[in-house]
């Protein structure tokens, strides 16, 4: 289960964003539906740990994220919470295998290449673990970063406009590979977007 209750944030005496509260059963599949400067990317940030909300709480498998020590907040979110953001955000000196491993290192696992060839291979691109990134399509790079965030079988998948940039074919081949990861890790999953084309497929919705 994972909850966020009571959650408001402000970023001035004068702005203030306050949300209703949301509960997530395990391995259900949300969208998370807004116009931009709705607060989607405040939400996102607060429940995955990375930003901490002026009031309320948030609950991940019975943890407190923001009653944790900063450190232990991130050794969690790198153990329970894969993101995928709107961009990339490799590390362009080391393949694609490298960033994985360090993924893994970040979550203090060690690395585990089998692992990292299964997810890759579930993505359609362990043929390119051995690249770097510049040597990688638009397409390849956003299946490496899917690969980073499940590489760990999070507990949270998150997805934070993934469709933003892309034609309609391809919005939906994103759409269906993350329901597809989030299904193989047994991760639930929350995609983020104002993007309404994608709207149809997911029942589940949080609507700023």
């Amino acid at each position: 289960m994972i909850i966020a209750q009571s959650v408001s944030h402000s970023y001035s005496p004068d702005h203030t964003l306050s949300f209703k509260d949301w509960h997530i059963s395990e391995t259900e599949q949300w969208l998370l539906l807004g116009d931009s400067g709705s607060g989607k990317t405040t939400l996102i940030n607060i429940i995955s740990g990375l930003l901490k909300p002026t009031g309320g709480k948030v609950i991940i498998k019975e943890t407190d994220l923001y009653l944790l020590k900063d450190k232990d907040r991130d050794h969690f979110r790198g153990q329970h919470i894969g993101i995928i953001f709107q961009k990339p955000h490799l590390i362009k000196s080391l393949t694609v295998m490298e960033n994985l491993f360090i993924a893994q290192s970040f979550a203090l696992l060690k690395e585990d290449k089998p692992r990292v060839e299964e997810v890759l291979n579930s993505l359609g691109i362990v043929h390119k673990k051995n690249a770097y990134p510049s040597e990688l399509s638009y397409g390849q790079l956003q299946r490496v970063s899917i690969a980073r965030a499940v590489i760990n079988k999070p507990t949270l998948l998150i997805a934070d406009e993934p469709t933003s940039s892309l034609d309609d074919r391809n919005a939906g081949t994103v759409i269906q590979l993350l329901a597809e990861q989030s299904r193989i890790n047994g991760s639930t999953l929350v995609v983020s977007t104002h993007d309404q084309r994608v709207k149809d497929s997911f029942d589940k919705k949080y609507i700023l």
